[in-house]
């Protein structure tokens, strides 16, 4: 089918311009990357993606610099005592919890 409709639509241009930098990486041109996002959500018959919030939000944004502060001290803490899991455990944690 020709191509002859036009979508227009504002974003931040650091958001446009990482995102078209790995899209460049990858080969794919923005306009393909979203054709192949609508037939994604034509074929999901939704977001091809889970939309929510996450488990335990932590943004270090919104932390005061004693909340910052408070909670780089329990990580290194945590390293100190030796109360972590390996990378490779992480990851394989990460991979079963969201299927990928």
């Amino acid at each position: 089918m020709a191509k002859s409709a036009n979508l227009y639509a504002r974003i931040e241009p650091d958001v446009k311009e990482q995102a078209e930098a790995i899209l460049g990486a990858l080969g794919i041109p923005a306009s393909n990357a979203i054709t192949m996002f609508y037939k994604q959500i034509i074929l999901q018959k939704g977001l091809p993606f889970e939309v929510k919030l996450p488990e335990h939000p932590l943004n270090a944004a919104q932390l005061t610099p004693q909340q910052l502060d408070t909670e780089l001290e329990k990580g290194y803490a945590a390293m100190k005592a030796k109360d972590t899991v390996s990378m490779s455990d992480a990851f394989a944690g990460i991979r079963g919890k969201y299927g990928v």
